[in-house]
């Protein structure tokens, strides 16, 4: 079953840490956001390959923005 990581915050997006295909855990940092002057790590709740990433470098998510989804 996927599980799809949505954004908790309104931030920008700093960096993505995986691409799609890689293997992932609960501690597998997949992307960080930024929000002032704050960077946040979002991990998966579980582990499996990351299928879509739906963010860029840059992007600014709102709450609930899907930021990837990992089967």
């Amino acid at each position: 079953m996927a599980e799809e990581i949505r954004a908790e915050i309104v931030a920008n997006v700093a960096q993505i840490s995986v691409q799609e295909g890689d293997e992932v855990d609960h501690e597998t940092t997949v992307v960080v956001l930024e929000s002032m002057k704050m960077e946040i790590p979002v991990l998966p709740e579980g582990s499996g390959r990351i299928t879509r990433i739906a963010v860029a470098p840059g992007d600014v998510v709102q709450e609930g923005d899907l930021i990837a989804v990992v089967e």
